[in-house]
């Protein structure tokens, strides 16, 4: 008997950790890197390249750090992206440090505000998965690793590492106690 709590306990905190991570939005630097949002040094490496390989979700935050003096972040339309418009963006960011809120799923589109720059490649477009598709792995895209993430606007554990309060280490307490 004295043994089935802890195993019991230990079975719960797995559980609550792997149901609690699926839904922990993270904070994604655009491009993997503070000086990616830039005119592009070659066709084959644009961000497109790198946002098809970053799974994006619900709830996610995207950060783009550049020199506010030169260039911008515009959230368009389909149309304005292909077309490189920058006169009527849904959305305008010229801080230097932009941070924005995938909020829902569905495709995403970003061009540089700066003149001329769009059109030589500064431009992502990104597609937010929804809560059920990102659980999926039958429809959501081959996983691949998370870039380097930035300071967070929110609370979040983009880290996965053991912290005090995570799953992980109370885990880690309740083996120790049930080995002594």
């Amino acid at each position: 008997m004295g043994i089935i709590v802890p195993i019991l306990t230990l079975v719960f905190l797995l559980f609550a950790k792997v149901s609690h991570g699926a839904n922990t939005p993270r904070v994604i630097l655009v491009g993997g890197s503070v000086g990616a949002w830039k005119v592009p040094d070659s066709p084959n490496n644009t961000l497109n390249h790198w946002a098809e390989k970053t799974r994006f979700k619900v709830g996610d935050f995207l950060v783009w750090k550049y020199d506010k003096k030169v260039d911008s972040v515009l959230e368009v339309t389909r149309e304005d992206y292909d077309s490189c418009n920058t006169v009527k963006p849904l959305k305008q960011y010229k801080d230097g440090h932009t941070e924005v809120h995938l909020d829902k799923s569905g495709p995403y589109f970003f061009i540089s505000g700066a003149p001329g720059n769009c059109a030589k490649g500064e431009k992502i477009t990104l597609v937010v998965l929804s809560e059920r598709a990102s659980g999926d792995a039958s429809v959501a895209p081959k996983a691949s690793p998370v870039s380097p993430t930035a300071p967070a606007p929110a609370p979040h554990n983009a880290a996965g590492g053991l912290k005090v309060a995570s799953g992980w280490f109370l885990t880690a307490v309740v083996i120790g106690l049930a080995m002594a």
